[in-house]
């Protein structure tokens, strides 16, 4: 296939590198000659860098260089192109200006495709005579790394064209999504659970941004914190895509923003690439501020009260602490409760518990090695370092748990992160913008989670995380925690988050 890629920067030399080696002949052009040259520089340089590698052989370099055809000018006749891949700047005016130019240059069997993030595949294709030529192709940076891309169909696409395009991605080796001309797509609609929900965590002072980031890391298993991901992206890119997807979505409550942000970013602390976000980078940057000391008495004696979702008293028991048995604690023992969706204060009103000596333990299995202990505003500071002491204790004889402090809120950190992923990938499949097993393949190879966010709720249950979502609901009254109709009809009929359903058409 002869390929015309319009727009020479970052996303294109990527898309054009990835075609090349695909078998394709790729057009690479723009505006600025000095950009091709560059492009072509950057592609040259990557795949001999890879024959130096062992992944790729020096016949195969030199035959993929081959196809990739410099052209200096973009509005050039091309009888042969049979798709164009616009990734020109993220504007409608100049999207729509560049296809009204390829449109009066390359034949009318050409198909277009638009690399756009965040503008509506619909709006850019409605400049055009043929509209129906025009799909979304979505791709992430750095392409050939980023083994994911996304189809977006828009309204008047031609039925044939996503088919099409989904078939050439995957010969090239990588996995297409399907997706609903909807904001933000799949990926960065997905990705906004996450990161609004530690940004909502953060107001309420729950824990700092260190703190937050350690947890989504050592207990629910992300390779990188909420707010560090914020900084690596950008926090000035980060709000824009909150606000536009909150605003496209209708000022859906699940979705969000925070009122943190906007100063931040006017302030320019928009993360690694002015030096500063929500941390500190560059050789002069201070070390990440170590956590506190365990500085408690690990031989406290604890009562464990309440359900025992986490088989507390065996696990501590088996680490050498003193658990106490009987209906009550004594005087002086530490008294722990596990709360799902739910506080820490209201169990210890509910079941009659000494507010002081009653903190939290998140009975989220952990991924890793953490616990993650809560505080109420009654707490004794003495009770609670205890407290920390004694979940620290490890009962192989390898290293102490680290456990992490963090103010009582409803569901603690962990289980408000996961909610709110799980919900947000649950609100993208009650809508049908993408089908299950498209949102989890997409969320994993876009945004690195340890399992797609649907799956992850299976592996809690759905009737559990309903359970979840529920009391965070009535807890909070915050109706960013409404369960979806996705999951409570799932849970109720015993039918498994990842499972598309009967559509009613089948029935007809």
């Amino acid at each position: 296939m002869r390929i015309r890629i319009v727009g020479a920067g970052a996303m294109g030399r990527g898309i054009a590198q990835w075609a090349v080696v695909g078998g394709h002949t790729v057009e690479l052009c723009d505006v600025r000659s000095e950009a091709v040259t560059a492009a072509v520089d950057f592609v040259r340089s990557m795949l001999e860098r890879a024959v130096e590698k062992g992944r790729m052989s020096a016949g195969d370099c030199a035959a993929a260089l081959g196809r990739l055809v410099p052209l200096d000018d973009p509005w050039a006749p091309g009888p042969d192109v049979a798709l164009v891949v616009e990734a020109v700047r993220e504007d409608l005016d100049t999207k729509a200006e560049v296809f009204g130019k390829l449109e009066e240059a390359l034949p009318d069997s050409a198909v277009f495709a638009t690399n756009t993030s965040s503008l509506s595949v619909t709006r850019i294709a409605a400049s055009l005579r043929d509209p129906g030529r025009l799909a979304g192709l979505h791709f992430f940076n750095p392409v050939p790394l980023m083994k994911i891309v996304e189809v977006i169909p828009g309204a008047a696409t031609r039925p044939e064209i996503p088919p099409a395009l989904t078939a050439l991605v995957e010969s090239c080796g990588h996995r297409a999504v399907t997706v609903a001309d909807a904001p933000g797509f799949l990926v960065n609609h997905a990705g906004r659970g996450l990161v609004t929900e530690a940004l909502a965590l953060l107001e309420e002072s729950v824990a700092d941004p260190a703190g937050i980031d350690r947890i989504a890391r050592d207990v629910l298993g992300l390779r990188m914190g909420p707010f560090e991901l914020m900084d690596l992206t950008g926090l000035d890119v980060t709000a824009a895509v909150i606000d536009s997807i909150w605003q496209g979505f209708r000022h859906e409550d699940r979705l969000r923003p925070s009122y943190l942000t906007p100063n931040r970013v006017a302030a320019g602390l928009h993360g690694r690439k002015t030096g500063r976000g929500w941390f500190t980078y560059g050789p002069d940057a201070p070390a990440p501020a170590a956590e506190p000391p365990v500085t408690g008495d690990a031989d406290r004696p604890v009562f464990v009260a309440g359900e025992d979702t986490l088989g507390l008293r065996t696990v501590l028991a088996s680490a050498g602490a003193t658990v106490e048995d009987g209906p009550a604690p004594s005087a002086g023992a530490l008294v722990l409760v596990q709360v799902w969706g739910t506080t820490v204060a209201a169990a210890a009103a509910t079941l009659g518990l000494p507010p002081a000596r009653t903190l939290g333990v998140d009975p989220l299995t952990p991924s890793g090695r953490r616990r993650v202990l809560a505080v109420t505003p009654a707490s004794d500071p003495a009770a609670a370092r205890d407290a920390r002491a004694v979940l620290a204790r490890a009962a192989d004889g390898g290293d102490p748990w680290a456990v992490s402090v963090v103010r009582d809120t409803a569901g603690s950190v962990a289980q408000r992160l996961l909610s709110s992923v799980v919900s947000v990938a649950a609100s993208i499949a009650e809508r049908s913008l993408a089908t299950p097993a498209d949102i989890d393949l997409a969320v994993t190879a876009g945004l690195g989670y340890p399992s797609g966010p649907l799956a992850w709720g299976d592996r809690i249950g759905a009737a559990r995380m309903l359970e979840l979502q529920r009391s965070l609901y009535a807890t909070t009254g915050d109706p960013r925690h409404r369960p979806t109709r996705w999951l409570t009809e799932r849970a109720q009929l015993g039918l498994a988050l990842t499972d598309p359903g009967t559509p009613p058409e089948a029935c007809a």
